[in-house]
């Protein structure tokens, strides 16, 4: 039996007022939020975030045995993604990583690949940036976030540990045709006229509904009326709404598809609405996951009794309470590289060298510094010669990712080179030892005071000659955890 053993989505903290896009151009105003990536975030550092959710939400302690990044909007192309993601997780290196990128569709595809899979433990890891020209559907309806989950077999075959859910089976329909198109390098998405998507992508969805219900449960199908959560996604909105009266189902059974709080996040979307299902379901609760891009895919999945003690890291509700309203929308524009802003009169910084990064990734990628042996002494970053004791390497590795730190003095700077300038340094001590001087993010620079709890989150520091140069940077604490 094969299913899910962690789920965790991540929700950047920003939010734009749709009201905002109205206000400056005139035009009809819209209501709700929707999330937005910082100026340092992309869908690479998006995705180790909400992989680092589930890896902590996870019960056991089994490392993934493969990687699967998706999305329609990648950092690199040529350059594999997915290895950042792997080197900023600490994973092996005999762990595969692999991208399914540049379509919506790549989200749902991977998560059927790893179904399919024999792998013991496989990460699939969802991200999406959406934007569009200003005052266009997508860049109002889209929205930025990530989803992971953990896939592999039940306890009792030899896997990781306990099911959250068993996958049940679920069946795709695929079919060429013209909706959504985006050429290479372009910020604009383009769509065909709504109607002609429609007709399509509902017949498809019906199509794959019906055959997932039939083949479901090793051939013993289900009936509708059984299914406790339906889940319906895509880029087409009307078609999703069309799709929805079709199904055979009652109305209060369909998630909440967060388009008035986060916007749908593209490859991202079905994951991250799947997470959140899990989230608020009970034991022996059945969920369809059903997904309209370039075709239809339905999934279908039974909760376990260990749902019921399952504790995510960080819901994605949590996260949605949490955000940060009132972004100004010159802000997301600038962040989005729709406006160009007069830079910052300093030097910008040059681009990383290949050689050193190679060298340091464990520290520059997973944030992992060295300590002593024999006194324990931490060393940030890492060192051959022990401060403490002076002894010449007798150091081991000091993962410290996924510790808390305490700000002890802080400053805010107004000169530095930033894309969004000022920047916020804050000297952090950590909680299993070490201090750190490092650039806080996600913060109002007003807010900021010593004491304050903070926890370290992989980032963009810059690009240059179209390398990003990845990093740690410190956020506050919000929720406790």
């Amino acid at each position: 039996m094969r299913g899910i053993v962690s789920a965790a989505g991540y929700v950047p903290w920003h939010r734009l007022d749709r009201a905002a896009i109205g206000d400056l151009f005139g035009t009809a105003p819209g209501t709700g939020t929707r999330a937005v990536a910082s100026y340092d975030e992309d869908t690479t550092t998006m995705a180790v975030e909400a992989s680092r959710f589930a890896i902590r939400s996870r019960e056991g302690n089994q490392e993934p045995t493969s990687v699967l990044l998706a999305t329609a909007e990648p950092a690199y192309q040529e350059k594999t993604n997915a290895t950042a993601l792997h080197a900023a997780l600490r994973l092996d290196p005999s762990v595969c990583a692999d991208d399914l990128c540049g379509n919506v569709r790549g989200g749902t595809g991977a998560l059927g690949l790893a179904l399919r899979s024999s792998d013991p433990l496989v990460l699939v890891a969802t991200a999406g940036i959406r934007t569009g020209l200003p005052t266009g559907p997508d860049e109002e309806r889209g929205g930025d976030g990530a989803a992971a989950l953990l896939i592999g077999a039940d306890t009792g075959t030899n896997g990781p540990s306990p099911l959250l859910a068993e996958w049940l089976g679920g069946a795709s329909r695929t079919e060429e045709f013209l909706d959504r198109w985006r050429s290479p390098g372009s910020s604009r998405t383009k769509q065909w006229e709504d109607r002609f998507g429609e007709s399509v992508y509902v017949a498809l969805g019906e199509e794959a509904w019906n055959a997932a219900l039939k083949e479901a449960d090793g051939g013993t199908g289900l009936d509708p009326a059984g299914i406790n959560t339906v889940v319906v996604c895509g880029p087409h909105t009307r078609a999703c709404a069309s799709l929805r009266r079709r199904l055979g189902v009652e109305q209060d059974v369909f998630a909440d598809d967060l388009s008035g709080s986060v916007g749908n996040t593209g490859a991202a979307h079905p994951l991250l609405l799947l997470t959140r299902a899990l989230e608020h379901a009970s034991p022996g609760q059945i969920i369809a996951l059903v997904t309209l891009a370039d075709g239809a895919d339905v999934l279908l999945f039974r909760t376990t009794d260990a749902i019921a003690k399952h504790d995510p890291f960080r819901s994605v509700d949590t996260q949605i309470e949490e955000g940060a309203t009132g972004l100004p929308y010159g802000k997301f524009l600038a962040w989005r590289g729709l406006l160009e802003l007069e830079p910052p009169r300093r030097p910008e910084p040059p681009r990383p060298a290949a050689p050193p990064s190679q060298r340091n990734r464990q520290w520059k990628f997973a944030f992992t510094g060295s300590r002593d042996r024999s006194s324990g002494a931490l060393h940030l970053p890492p060192q051959r010669v022990s401060w403490d004791s002076g002894a010449l390497d007798e150091m081991e590795p000091a993962p410290m990712a996924d510790s808390a730190g305490t700000i002890v003095t802080f400053t805010v700077d107004r000169l530095a080179y930033s894309p969004s300038p000022p920047v916020v340094f804050a000297v952090v001590d950590f909680d299993t030892g070490g201090r750190l001087p490092c650039e806080l993010t996600d913060v109002d620079p007003g807010t900021v005071s010593i004491g304050d709890r903070v926890e370290m989150t992989f980032r963009r520091l810059h690009t240059a000659d179209g390398i990003h140069n990845y990093f740690w940077k410190a956020r506050p604490i919000r929720d406790g955890r």
